[in-house]
């Protein structure tokens, strides 16, 4: 299971944007939570998947803007589950609470830790969580330096469009495009992205044959 919890950087001099963010982690998880995401206290905010790739669109959109810092726990969890988010319980929700801890003393505000802890001893499969959270960590530096304009060409190429499909939408030449997605490491991005999706779902398993 993944649980992830969320803090909002900064929150004492910026408006509340919890709201905003569980709305947005709706939209994004497109159903497959397994229960409604929720604020949890003050302006942290929580959410629960049993699925690699939900958690990490999740872990994206919520670091994109720079406004939160994420913890990403994975590990079994407590059955049957509450009746929300916040009263579940399990190891996965120890692990995001760890995790959260630690993201905000990272430069990327990410990280990931799993429980039962092998941080540090690589599971059977040959998999820590501590290098899965590194090459997170590129792929959110890559984002970083992404422009508005690599954003627009980036946004299409990650829901599947071509260069010809993105030139099209955007009024640009298919050339454009290609300069920014190469500019923005659009293609180094989704192809580590699918990548760290597998690796999560075989540090998940392996957590929960733990």
């Amino acid at each position: 299971m993944f649980v992830i919890t969320a803090d909002q950087v900064d929150s004492r001099s910026r408006d509340d944007a919890v709201a905003e963010a569980l709305a947005r982690i709706e939209k994004t998880a497109h159903g497959e939570l397994l229960l409604p995401a929720e604020r949890t206290a003050g302006d942290e905010i929580q959410a629960l998947t049993d699925r690699a790739d939900t958690a990490y669109r999740l872990v994206l959109e919520l670091t994109r803007d720079g406004r939160w810092s994420v913890g990403l726990g994975v590990g079994p969890v407590r059955l049957p589950l509450g009746d929300s988010t916040r009263s579940s319980t399990g190891e996965a929700f120890f692990a995001a609470r760890a995790a959260i801890d630690a993201a905000k003393r990272t430069p990327s505000r990410f990280a990931l830790r799993q429980e039962p802890a092998t941080d540090e001893e690589p599971t059977e499969s040959g998999i820590r969580a501590t290098d899965v959270e590194a090459l997170v960590a590129v792929v959110l530096a890559l984002r970083e330096k992404r422009t508005d304009k690599g954003w627009e060409v980036h946004d299409l190429l990650a829901t599947g469009a071509t260069q010809s499909r993105a030139a099209s939408a955007l009024g640009i030449t298919q050339g454009a495009v290609s300069m920014r997605a190469r500019t923005g490491s659009s293609r180094e991005e989704l192809a580590a992205s699918e990548a760290l999706v597998r690796l999560l779902g075989m540090l998940d398993d392996t957590t929960a044959k733990g």
